[in-house]
C-alpha cells in the first residue's frame, strides 16, 4: 500500500473512532439504542465512501463518453456492452456510431439516413451485404460532411442498409482514414 493510501486509512480510522466515541458519549445511558444508531450510520457511511470511491468506474460504465484532443487524437471508453460507440456529426446532425472493424463500409440505418437528410424514396438498393444474419440489400450514398470533434471530411460514401439495423456501423473505410488504431486500458484510441 502506498504511503499516501496508509494516510488516508488511518484518518479514516480516526475520524469513524471520533465519530463512535462521541456518539457513545452522548448516548451512555442506551446503550442499545445507541448500538443501532451507530450500525446505521456506520453503513451509511460505507456507502458513501464506496459510492465515491467509484464513481469514475459507474460514471464510465453507464455513460462512457468519447474525448477528442486537438491533436488529432480521439479515445474511446469501451462501453459495459464490450463496444466502442462513437458520436459523429453528419451533415450537422448527431450520430451515435457501433465502431465495427469487422464492417468494410459505413453502414446507416434508415433511421439515421432519414435524420442526416437523405429520402429514402430516392435510393436504388443494388448493392449487397453479407451480414451476421444474413444477406442484405444496400443503397450507396454520399454524404456531405463528417465531423469528429475538430476532424472533418467531405463527400464520404456511405451506405443504407434496406433491413432493418439497431443503430449505425462505423466500418473500415472511415476508421482507415486514421493513422493509427489502438486499444489500450479498455480504450480505443484512434490518432490522425
Amino acid at each position: 500500500m502506498a504511503d499516501i493510501e496508509t494516510g488516508r486509512l488511518a484518518y479514516l480510522i480516526l475520524l469513524g473512532i471520533a465519530v463512535v466515541g462521541w456518539f457513545l458519549a452522548q448516548n451512555r445511558e442506551s446503550l442499545g439504542k445507541t448500538a443501532q444508531q451507530a450500525v446505521v450510520w456506520g453503513l451509511i457511511f460505507i456507502g458513501v465512501i464506496a459510492g465515491f470511491g467509484l464513481w469514475s468506474d459507474i460514471r464510465d460504465d453507464v455513460t462512457p463518453r468519447q474525448s477528442v484532443t486537438g491533436s488529432g487524437i480521439i479515445e474511446v471508453p469501451r462501453s459495459f456492452d464490450g463496444h466502442y460507440y462513437l458520436v459523429l456529426q453528419i451533415n450537422g446532425k448527431s450520430i451515435n456510431f457501433v465502431v465495427d472493424t469487422g464492417a468494410t463500409d459505413v453502414v446507416l440505418s434508415r433511421s439515421d439516413a432519414v435524420q442526416v437528410g437523405i429520402n429514402l424514396g430516392d435510393l436504388i438498393y443494388s448493392g449487397t451485404a453479407s451480414t451476421a444474419n444474413g444477406v442484405v440489400k444496400t443503397a450507396r450514398v454520399r454524404v456531405d460532411e463528417f465531423k469528429l470533434g475538430s476532424i472533418i471530411d467531405k463527400n464520404i460514401p456511405v451506405y443504407v442498409n434496406q433491413g432493418e439495423m439497431d443503430g449505425s456501423l462505423l466500418g473500415m473505410s472511415y476508421l482507415q482514414r486514421f493513422e493509427r488504431i489502438e486499444i489500450s486500458g479498455n480504450k480505443l484510441i484512434l490518432t490522425r
